[in-house]
């Protein structure tokens, strides 16, 4: 699959000449360097699959008024995040097909728009899904831990300025990304904000997990047992646990990648791990058609109006 400006040098780095890059390749190894050769048809597939997963988990979470709470809306944006993964790289599909073909005949100054839009989509998936796996995180967080506050603490109005803010700073930094995309320090910023949110996910979910029984323990000796409320909080974490690491798995390689970019560009060890780009990117379309169905086999509401949805019974 080709790609375009400045994605192309996400998979070479500008730093290592061809020559460099070729006989590091060979010289690191003989069959396993040359990377995987993944048909279009592969990525057009998931693509088109993810699409339609996540359309239908923001058609669920919109018909079901159980489901407007900030928890939702927030899995909802994180839905819309893997939307965006799934239309940017269903429209560079179609516009690398159409130009490669012929069909598509363009200016060059019309084409590097092209590219900077279809790249922006993308950054700015990768910045909002990432926030918003974070702000779930800190949601579930508040629900386990401030239950009895949590109405007081996550309310309407401030779920609505978090998601409005996510999706500025994800638009802004996705702009500035693209705009300094031959910058390391661009590529260092990126890298930073992935172990950032990581780190602070795994905190959460450690502290969740280590004290979530005591804390229980404490609310129901206040006489307040919330048992429905503490059981679907725990299985909320449990779910966003794996959703964590399904993200972590798919879109891991890809960071290294970065780090290797930044570290060791004409490394030959580095240079064969640079030929996998194409695994990268189907691993990281992959987590877009994952996550909704972890949605719909956790959340038995959900679960319900996703059938709802699919038999039309609205």
């Amino acid at each position: 699959m080709s790609t375009l400006a400045p994605l192309r040098l996400l998979r070479e780095p500008s730093n290592a000449s061809e020559g460099n890059q070729s006989n590091a390749t060979v010289g690191a190894s003989g069959g396993w360097c040359q990377g995987l050769d993944i048909p279009n048809e592969l990525f057009l597939a998931l693509g088109l699959v993810s699409l339609v997963e996540n359309l239908l988990v923001v058609a669920a979470i919109l018909k079901n008024r159980n489901l407007h709470s900030p928890t939702y809306y927030f899995i909802c944006c994180l839905a819309v995040s893997d939307m965006l993964v799934s239309i940017s790289n269903l429209a560079e599909m179609l516009f690398m097909l159409l130009l490669e073909h012929g069909v598509l005949v363009m200016r060059p100054s019309i084409v590097r728009h092209m590219d900077s839009v279809i790249d922006m989509l993308i950054c700015s998936s990768v910045v909002s899904s990432l926030s918003f796996l974070g702000v779930i995180a800190v949601d579930r967080y508040i629900t386990i831990f401030y239950a009895l506050r949590y109405h007081s603490i996550m309310t309407l109005q401030r779920a609505v300025v978090t998601m409005a803010s996510v999706w500025l700073a994800s638009t802004v930094s996705s702009t500035v990304l693209i705009t300094y995309y031959r910058s390391n320090t661009i590529l260092l910023c990126l890298i930073g904000f992935f172990l950032f949110m990581l780190v602070l996910m795994l905190v959460l979910y450690i502290h969740m997990f280590a004290l979530a029984r005591h804390h229980l323990h404490s609310i129901s000796s206040q006489q307040k047992p919330p048992t429905a409320h503490r059981g679907g909080s725990l299985k909320g974490a449990v779910t966003l646990t794996i959703l964590l690491g399904v993200f972590f798995i798919c879109w891991g390689p890809f960071f290294f990648h970065l780090i290797l970019i930044v570290t060791c560009p004409t490394n030959p060890f580095c240079t064969c791990f640079f030929s996998y780009f194409n695994l990268f990117l189907i691993l990281i379309i992959c987590n877009s058609v994952i996550d909704p169905l972890i949605y719909a086999f956790r959340s038995q509401e959900l679960r319900r109006t996703l059938r709802e949805v699919v038999t039309c019974s609205w």
